[in-house]
């Protein structure tokens, strides 16, 4: 089959499944970072998504050897974007880890196999679940560079206020102490 202008080119099956594993090996081991910085209900959230991370990066080898392929192995260890020193650091890595698989996701998403488009648009909607979880509020659309986007609409949470945009201190200003958990906090009744 050949290209046309109306159908881009498309990595092989094999390219995509591939990089959906290395983005879950990646997220096990930052989930274990994560969760070295983490207490109580947030050490709780975070088990949760390494446990998650877990199954699908297991569910992908599972495919990629049913496919006759050979299913990359993980790193010994993955450089972090930045330094997790706080809870809040580890908020930030979760959101930012969850961002990056659910991009992997998006591309299995766009395969012509129902099952794998079926596989990556229920993980992908996980990452966003999850994603939301740790910092409750709509920012650009998955793969896009939060600096690139022209908007950031906080969302309500019901009885609690609209958050504000990186009110958990994730950016550097206010935030929390390395004993306190980091929580979103209500902004003012505009959601600036």
């Amino acid at each position: 089959m050949t290209e046309s202008a109306t159908e881009p080119a498309r990595a092989p099956v094999g390219d995509a499944l591939g990089r959906a594993l290395s983005a879950e090996h990646a997220a096990v081991y930052a989930y274990g970072v994560i969760g070295g910085k983490m207490s109580g209900a947030l050490l709780r959230r975070a088990t949760a998504g390494f446990d998650a991370h877990r199954a699908r990066r297991d569910q992908l080898r599972t495919l990629i050897a049913q496919r006759g392929g050979t299913p990359a192995e993980p790193g010994t260890a993955y450089r972090l974007p930045f330094a997790v020193r706080r809870p809040a650091d580890a908020v930030r890595l979760a959101v930012l880890v969850e961002q990056r698989v659910t991009t992997a996701y998006l591309e299995l998403a766009a395969d012509r196999d129902p099952a794998l488009r079926r596989i990556a648009a229920l993980a992908a909607q996980e990452c966003a679940t999850r994603a939301y979880g740790w910092q409750p509020k709509i920012g650009p659309f998955p793969g896009m560079d939060r600096a690139g986007a022209d908007f950031d609409v906080a969302v309500p949470t019901p009885g609690a206020g609209t958050p504000a945009p990186d009110s958990s201190g994730l950016d550097g200003s206010a935030g929390t102490s390395g004993s306190e958990e980091a929580q979103p906090e209500p902004s003012s009744p505009d959601g600036q």
